[in-house]
């Protein structure tokens, strides 16, 4: 990968990380993410309707990436029910570039050098290393919110190889973007206006610049890693798209209060040496 694409993954791994800072201090996250996902498809109108229209070898896996991610909202909503959020989101999103590296050379012929394979599994170690210690006060709950993490990576693996060759085929990578936008946000955005009508309406008059101002980030965070997965080998770019959770643990530190501890110095070493394995490689 070019050093231009590495900059951009980490900023859309540092805008991933804010709008999940912004939705996590909320306690009904339906409701929060429905009112996120509702101004990112506000966003994506004007787009889709200036934008020429992608490929019609890209639609199916538009269609394929929406139902998909609507499979990961799922699981992940389930997670955070049943485990701690600074356990089971890392474990998530650590788990994920090592399936996307599997299906990348499955479905796409993408093959990997003996050491970039290494520093994706190295950094996604650290990754996942932030998910561990601590007490959890319900060992069923933390073991259903492991396997709701592991479903939760599953798919975030599944769009991640769906889109990086959807976009491949769109020859418009942006109104891919903005369209994904469209079939993602509808979805959830619907669900939570009818299961959670008032709550809804509430939050979205109590929390609107909030919800812009997540929808923003969400839209950047998830559009510049699909623009560099047309770009460059997927395991590669969703390895430092998950660096998101790191960042999310400095958030945590600098903003929240949050103790820095030897783990996350750990994690972040790691991360770092996977980085460094996978430009070498």
């Amino acid at each position: 990968m070019s050093g231009e694409i590495v900059a951009l993954v980490l900023v859309a791994a540092l805008a991933h990380a804010s709008w999940n800072a912004l939705a996590k201090s909320d306690d009904d996250r339906l409701v929060t993410l429905g009112a996120i996902n509702a101004f990112r498809f506000l966003l994506c109108i004007p787009l889709v309707l200036a934008l020429p229209i992608p490929a019609r070898a890209s639609w199916p896996y538009l269609v394929i990436s929406a139902i998909l991610h609507i499979g990961y909202y799922i699981f992940l909503i389930r997670a955070y029910r049943f485990g701690d959020l600074s356990k089971v989101y890392p474990l998530a999103r650590g788990l994920s570039p090592l399936l996307v590296a599997v299906g990348a050379f499955v479905f796409a012929g993408e093959r990997l050098s003996a050491i970039a394979m290494a520093g994706v599994g190295i950094a996604c170690a650290g990754i996942a290393s932030l998910s561990m210690g601590g007490a959890q006060a319900h060992a069923g709950n933390h073991r259903r919110g492991v396997f709701f993490a592991a479903g939760a990576a599953l798919f975030i693996a599944g769009y991640t190889v769906t889109d990086a060759m959807g976009v491949r085929l769109s020859d418009a990578a942006v109104s891919y973007v903005a369209w994904l936008g469209i079939l993602n946000g509808l979805p959830l955005l619907l669900v939570a206006a009818v299961v959670r009508r008032g709550a809804f309406t509430r939050h979205l008059a109590a929390r609107a610049w909030k919800s812009a101002a997540g929808g923003l980030l969400q839209l950047s965070a998830y559009g510049l890693v699909v623009w560099a997965l047309a770009l460059a080998p997927m395991a590669a770019v969703s390895a430092l798209r998950e660096t998101s959770v790191l960042f999310a643990a400095i958030i945590g530190v600098k903003l929240l209060g949050d103790p820095l501890g030897t783990r996350r110095i750990l994690a972040a070493a790691l991360v770092a040496s996977g980085i460094m394995m996978m430009e070498w490689g």
